[in-house]
């Protein structure tokens, strides 16, 4: 937008430029309505029974409009305090101005003289506007004068008929471009057509297409209204924006620059050699100052310039569409009432919709005697016509498919004698027939029922439809609209006509990581299937950030998918989790971890080897062992252990391009423990004092999480600020916690209040989520507080202080006590290493339960006392004073535990703290579950779990003995199952089983010797769990046969620690008997079976790096490389990577060994060298605690 254009463009004009619905009297006619004018009335204003209400501006001609500005009636309490600004080029088919964020709500005054002046926050090209008040003076009446700033417009432009095109030829034969600019504006009459293309003879081509109303941004644009394109191409890198919207791709293929033979072509692709024959659909519609490389096409062809052919007829002014567009507004009172010619025996009706929504009632018609009549619905996205006789008598047409699609769609209705008939679009109509003759009474209903007719026949099973509607025809009679709006015709509520108000609500797609986004037309939706990624945009990581997290929800060693920056942009990778009561170890596999060979390579600089640090190398005039010409297999072997040394991206192996000499390389795991930032902390002990970092990134989106301690009764966690907006977490009162932020559109605030209070100087979790959808708040295992975002309204969150973290800038409330690991946007904030400099704060924070040290065990809590700690085992599977004892249960015949689950809400509330392991689970599409047991029992049924939605998942024992798993997610579908292994588990031994499910992805371990991945088919949650039972199980509506029977035996045994999310099945039925939550049949008996489980420590590198050959084998199919980079980058995992020292008694019996073999002169008699590489590789696991790096 230009400076400069912004002059005034409403004061010289004349009286016939103004129009209005209504005018109150003569003297305030809409002429009257110029700024600053006192004469008349002072100003425009309707008369009071006046519905449409608006004020209508003719420029005359196009211009650009900058900025507008709105006044009062002069000298009276007349004046509007809000209002819409519609723009057309033809005072027909209107299009609502909407500034940034989406607002079409203009500001306005709030008094008779003062000048309230709005700056558009994009400029637009029209010649006439509208201003719609929507309220105004509280003492008065509407009054209104305008003014409308900018400067005159000029363009080119081309009519295309949908049968011609435009070609622009080049001077050469063909031309190739490294860098290529397209711009152009267009408006298009349909949804299909080339606005541009060209291609050359080795395939590279550009096109610009419109496909279902469609670009490549996914916007609709067959809406008879104006869009700006520009494409920029530099090399293989392409900017593509559309209406101020910037997609950054970048293209395939294998050269940088674009050939092009002949020509491009402009509205269509003709056929060589077939002038008027086109290969697809052309572009029908208006295109305006159409540039390529700053050619301008539109003037060429205008001044018939040589480079320039027209095929067909291409003009130079644009044909205007005549049709005009109603928009139903509202899902529950919408309604159009039209008169039907009851002297016909028959009815045809036809009319176009486009919607975003699934449900709606369409049309209402009565035949013959109530409550006989033809009711069209939209159902599910599909067409629905029903005859509706009777409660007990009805017949239906389905017909289409996805037609929520904010497209336009014809509906043809005919009905005559007993026949009756569907069509939609093109395709051939489909028919029912009728009991007996129709007869066609009184009104047509479209859209809704009136509330004056609800009880009177009229039957709306669905919403009120919510879209625009066109080309309505009542037995070929079309129905004006504008007759319709001025009252003299028929009957409506809540409809606005000569507009169609669709938004397209996924532009730009708010859902996040790749998050496919659908819409109503109110609100979107976001899919997160398959991403990783969950909540209402997928903002939210559904992976634990690291082994060490895991280790702190209680899992053992096994296979986990972590995600290092959670709601970042990095994604989930494999990683294998070494869990020790000393350490958390982290093991990421290379892709590539097989033996490597290489031949024919070219000689590389060398680099120095362990051997040459050890001064041992078989030939000390060389680096390395493998430098040393010898016939027999040497060996060089090393640890990288500093991260400025990772990742490892590439490996030379030089010199072996000679005849015969061959090399074999590996790459080992990375091995890495602890995670310095989940307890990263920092301590506050003056109310002045703070932590600042740099501005909150949160314009759309932030995530923040914490643990704090405390004893004072409030305090700010967290504040940041803006010139209005701001953001702000707080302890607000002992036992409450508040989150508030105000993105523009007033104050919002969240409060979750605790059961007990908060500052007893305990760890207690936090977690606030503000996005463009919702805001959420979350407190320990309260039950999270959510509120909806308003569908219309700003969206981003502008701030420019810096963030504040435990006080605010005025060093006011600021918060006592400590705060750790807090985390916003999947980035920790290194509060330790800022603390240092800052004076009342100090690093770390005081306490047992203050360090990553293993004090409580398998989920128990750790809980500071005045003298020590305690370990609150409330949620963990195990008890005693660390929470390691077993706690085990003996099942006899027909006994049985079950779990009836609620809202923990009420649960908390009352129930003591002992009773609250039992509270309602959420899933999220997780679920982690651990137990062991012992039987010899087949079949037998270890744990099931159903939902409300007849969803199950269930652990049994085959007829064989083998371990069987079952998911049924989806009631229509049939149940995913595994085997984990096909041994019997049934002889007599204590077996472990693990069982943790993220999404689609499920690790199961059994034992030692039993890791596997497997594959669900959907990643759908278990929705609302109903119930948890181990043992036997009853008769059960939805579940397969051979759950049924299994669940019949139930189980003879021991069960001992059993897990499932949070909840301890065995544990909370022993402590809750006579719960109404716990139901048990038979007897339960306390047992040590558990004691029985081999103590013995994780299982060592080699353990987890093979696994059976039953199921599918844990492999990490990223790039690891990659991975690894990016958990460096994330600065999450890596704290102190693994050392490993070569003993020398390892080369001197390699060494002996080559010696040994000299003898022998061709390769070709020497062992495998995989076989002895991989014996070598092997021992690097006993050697990790050596802190000297080894080069290779």
């Amino acid at each position: 937008m230009e400076d400069h254009c912004n002059g005034p463009l409403v004061s010289a004009l004349p009286p016939t430029s103004f129009q209005s619905s209504s005018s109150s009297s003569d003297s305030q006619s809409p002429y009257f309505a110029k700024l600053n004018r006192r004469d008349g009335g002072g100003g425009w204003a309707p008369q009071l029974t006046d519905r449409l209400r608006w004020l209508q501006v003719d420029l005359r001609e196009r211009v650009e409009v900058t900025a507008v500005a709105t006044q009062g009636r002069f000298g009276s309490p007349d004046w509007v305090t809000s209002y819409m600004l519609l723009y057309s080029d033809t005072g027909r088919a209107w299009k609502q101005f909407r500034q940034e964020d989406n607002i079409g709500i203009f500001p306005g005054n709030s008094n008779s003289d003062g000048v309230v002046h709005h700056k558009l926050s994009h400029s637009i090209r029209t010649r006439f506007l509208r201003f719609l008040p929507i309220d105004w003076s509280p003492g008065g009446w509407i009054g209104l004068r305008v003014e409308v700033y900018g400067c005159a417009y000029k363009s080119d432009v081309a009519d295309f008929n949908g049968r011609s095109s435009l070609l622009y030829r080049f001077n050469q034969k063909s031309t190739s471009t490294v860098k290529d600019v397209i711009s152009l504006r267009f408006k298009s009459q349909r949804a299909d057509g080339v606005l541009v293309h060209g291609e050359g003879q080795r395939g590279d081509y550009i096109t610009l297409e419109l496909h279902k109303g469609r670009l490549a941004l996914h916007l609709n644009l067959d809406d008879h209204h104006w869009h700006s394109v520009l494409i920029e191409r530099f090399n293989k890198h392409i900017n593509f924006t559309v209406d101020r919207l910037t997609r950054h791709v970048r293209s395939g293929g294998l050269d940088d620059s674009l050939e092009v033979d002949y020509e491009l072509s402009f509205g269509g692709i003709p056929l060589p050699g077939k002038p008027g024959t086109f290969l697809r659909k052309n572009f029908h519609g208006c295109m305006e100052n159409l540039y390529y490389n700053g050619v301008n096409i539109i003037d060429l062809a205008k001044r018939r310039k040589p480079q320039i052919y027209s095929v067909g007829n291409v003009t130079f002014t644009c044909t205007e569409p005549r049709l005009i567009s109603a928009t139903f507004l509202s899902s529950s009172s919408s309604f159009l009432s039209l008169p039907v010619d009851t002297a016909s025996e028959s009815l045809l009706v036809t009319f176009q919709f486009r919607t975003w929504n699934r449900e709606a009632m369409l049309l209402s018609a009565q035949l013959g005697r109530e409550p006989e009549r033809l009711l069209l619905l939209l159902d599910q996205g599909q067409l629905r016509l029903t005859h509706f006789r009777s409660a007990l008598q009805s017949s239906d047409i389905r017909i289409g498919q996805a037609l929520s699609d904010g497209q336009w769609h014809t509906v043809t209705i005919s009905a005559g004698g007993v026949q009756v008939s569907l069509a939609l679009d093109n395709e051939p109509p489909s028919s029912m027939r009728l009991m007996e003759v129709m007869e066609p009474r009184r009104n047509l209903l479209i859209g809704g029922c009136p509330s004056v007719l609800t009880n009177q026949g009229c039957h709306n099973p669905t919403l009120a439809y919510q879209g625009c509607m066109r080309s309505l025809a009542i037995n070929n009679h079309p129905i004006n609209f504008s007759i319709v709006q001025q009252g003299l015709l028929g009957n409506y509520s809540k409809l606005q006509f000569d507009i169609c108000g669709i938004q397209d609500r996924c532009l730009p797609n708010y859902c996040e990581h790749d998050g496919e986004c659908s819409q109503s037309w109110n609100t979107f939706f976001c899919d997160c299937s398959g991403t990783g990624y969950t909540g209402a945009t997928c903002h939210n990581s559904i992976f634990e950030p690291s082994c060490e997290a895991h280790r702190l929800t209680g899992s053992a060693s096994g296979f986990f998918s972590v995600d290092p920056d959670g709601s970042g942009s990095l994604k989930s990778t494999v990683v294998y989790c070494n869990i020790t009561d000393e350490k958390v170890w982290t093991v990421v596999n290379h892709n590539s971890s097989e033996l490597m060979r290489v031949q024919g390579s070219s000689l590389q600089k060398p680099h120095q080897c362990a051997c040459s640090l050890d001064e041992n190398c078989i030939d000390m005039n060389h680096f390395c062992n493998c430098d040393a010409d010898r016939s027999s297999w040497e060996n060089d072997t090393g640890v990288l252990s500093y991260k400025e040394h990772l990742p490892v991206t590439e490996v030379l192996v030089g010199d072996t391009n000679r005849s015969g000499s061959e090399a074999i390389y590996r790459i080992g795991s990375l091995h890495c423990y602890g995670d310095r930032f989940l307890w990263n902390a920092a301590s506050f002990y003056q109310e002045s004092s703070y932590l600042h970092f740099p501005t909150l990134q949160a314009e759309l989106s932030v995530d923040i999480s914490l643990f704090f301690k405390s004893t004072a009764p409030s305090g700010i966690f967290l504040e940041n600020l803006g010139t209005k907006d701001f953001i702000r977490l707080e302890l607000s009162a002992p036992s409450v916690v508040t989150f508030t932020f105000d993105i523009g559109n007033g104050p919002v605030v969240l409060t979750v209040k605790s059961h007990v209070p908060l500052n007893d100087k305990q760890w207690h979790f936090i977690r606030a989520e503000r996005n463009v959808k919702e805001a959420s708040l979350q407190v320990d295992q309260l039950p999270v507080r959510f509120l909806e975002a308003p569908s219309e309204g700003h969206t981003h969150l502008q701030l420019n202080s810096q963030l504040f973290i435990g006080g605010t800038a005025s060093r006011q409330r600021g918060f006592l006590g400590c705060i750790r690991s807090l985390n916003i946007n999947g980035m920790t904030l290194d509060l330790e290493e800022r603390a240092k400099m800052t004076p009342g704060v100090s690093s770390g924070c005081p306490g047992h339960c203050s360090s990553q040290n293993s004090l409580c065990h398998n989920r128990g809590k750790c809980i500071e006392k005045s003298s020590g700690y305690v370990c609150d085992c409330t949620h963990s599977a195990y008890g005693g004073p660390n929470c390691k004892k077993e706690v085990s249960v003996s099942f006899e015949s027909g006994s049985s535990v079950t779990y009836t689950f609620q809202e923990p809400f009420s649960v908390m509330r009352n129930h003591s703290r002992q009773s609250s392991a039992i509270f309602a689970q959420s899933s999220n599409s997780r679920e982690s579950i651990a137990f062991s047991f012992l039987t010899t029992q087949t079949p037998a049924m270890l744990l099931t779990v159903n939902t409300y939605h007849q969803q199950y998942m269930a652990i049994i024992l085959a007829h064989n003995g083998s371990l069987q798993i079952w998911y049924r997610l989806n009631r229509e579908k049939d149940p995913d199952i595994f085997t984990p292994t096909s041994l019997s588990l049934a002889n007599g031994e204590l077996h472990r089983v693990q069982i943790h499910r993220e999404g689609r992805d499920m690790y199961v371990q059994i034992d030692k010797d039993t890791n596997l991945k497997y594959s669900l088919s959907t990643d759908k949650e278990l929705i609302t769990i109903r119930s948890l039972t181990l043992g036997k199980v009853t008769a059960r509506a939805g579940v397969d046969d051979e759950i049924l029977r299994a669940g019949a035996r139930g189980f003879v045994g021991c069960l001992s620690s059993v897990q499932f999310n949070h909840l301890a099945p065995l544990k909370a039925a022993i402590l809750n008997r006579g719960s109404s939550l716990v139901s048990v049949l038979g007897n339960l008996v306390e047992s040590n079976c558990g004691e029985l489980a081999d103590k013995s420590s994780s299982r060592s590198l080699s353990d987890h790096t093979d696994t059976g050959s039953r199921g599918k084998k844990l492999t990490n199919t990223q790039n690891d490389s990659a991975v690894i980079g990016g958990l460096i980058a994330a600065v999450v995992l890596i704290t102190l990577c693994a050392v490993a020292v070569m003993t020398r008694f390892l080369y001197r019996h390699r060494h002996d060994r080559s010696r040994h073999m000299a003898s022998v002169k061709e390769k070709d008699h020497h062992p495998r060298p995989e076989l002895r590489y991989q014996a070598e590789l092997d021992l690097h696991s006993a050697m990790r605690d050596s802190r000297k790096e080894y080069f290779i």
